[in-house]
């Protein structure tokens, strides 16, 4: 729980008088105020409302929480406020968190350039798949792959994760080299495992693309099947067979002929990624400082050339 949040909204739902009008004031859902306000009664041992089908009560207990919520949260925003005309520049560190490939190849190359900008800033980047509760003050941040699901958190957009089939030279000496992806059913097709539960895990076994006679989806095989995506570029590399893989894990490869790039006519499906925060910790210099930076440097490419 984000107590911080949870006294705001236990605020607004006695100003307001009802969960329903101070989940509209907070850009919350009724359940999601409902669930604030018992974790609330939770850690303090006490009720705070009584609820009726028809009305709510404040109870004793609940108007000395209330006036103690606003001389907290009062003193928060004086401190804010203080913070931001004092601090000449960003500084403190930064939680960060992004899917594991994506953060190490693409984000933490990144972030030599912003710490060199920002010396007063120090950073912890977590690197998992798993989506962790932006609310309760764990994370700054968090990088997401994939499509999003509705919350309050501020998401911005950046480039796309895009994906490239290939093999090592050795592997297409021996086996050939396929020209439509019809052919890659009789080849080796290194595979990744995807979570159960994602988004993605129903292309395990089928390789999809997009060629000039439209939508094409191959059922793929092979004999390596690994949930990371670093052991299927050393399978690829060590001649094991083809491999869809990102690519910020194989350009380098690929530049220096480790890899070579099959099918390039055909293109791969990508999938969104996204930069997340809450709203109310934007006025941080030091996240301001981050997303700036993190969306000029890995956003949207423009490519009409204006």
């Amino acid at each position: 729980m984000d107590l911080f949040q949870a006294m705001q909204v236990y605020v607004k739902v006695v100003e307001l008088g009802t969960m329903t009008a101070a989940a509209k004031a907070c850009d919350l859902s009724t359940t999601m105020v409902s669930n604030h306000l018992q974790a609330l009664e939770q850690r303090l041992g006490v009720t705070l409302l009584l609820r009726t089908t028809r009305r709510q009560q404040v109870t004793d207990a609940g108007h000395a929480y209330y006036q103690r919520c606003l001389e907290v949260l009062g003193l928060v925003a004086d401190s804010e406020r203080w913070a931001e005309h004092t601090q000449g520049a960003p500084q403190g560190l930064l939680r960060i968190t992004a899917p594991p490939t994506f953060g190490a190849e693409c984000l933490a190359p990144a972030l030599a350039a912003f710490l060199e900008r920002y010396p007063q800033i120090s950073v912890s980047l977590s690197l998992s798949d798993q989506v962790h509760d932006m609310l309760d003050g764990q994370f700054d941040a968090a990088l997401r792959l994939g499509n999003l699901e509705p919350s309050t958190l501020i998401a911005r957009p950046l480039d796309d994760y895009r994906l490239s089939i290939c093999a090592s030279p050795h592997y297409l000496r021996r086996h050939g080299t396929p020209r439509h992806p019809e052919e890659l059913a009789a080849h080796q097709c290194l595979q990744f495992m995807y979570n159960p539960g994602d988004e993605w895990r129903g292309t395990q076994k089928r390789w999809s693309m997009q060629g000039p006679q439209g939508s094409i989806g191959v059922e793929v095989r092979g004999r390596l099947v690994t949930n990371s995506s670093a052991g299927l570029r050393q399978a690829a590399l060590a001649g094991m067979g083809l491999v869809m893989l990102p690519d910020v894990l194989v350009r380098r490869d690929l530049e220096g002929g480790k890899l070579v790039q099959v099918l390039a006519r055909y293109a791969l499906p990508g999938r969104p990624m996204h930069l997340l925060y809450p709203q109310a910790r934007y006025r941080s210099p030091k996240l301001r400082a981050f997303v700036d930076y993190i969306v000029q440097a890995l956003g949207p490419q423009d490519t009409t050339g204006q």
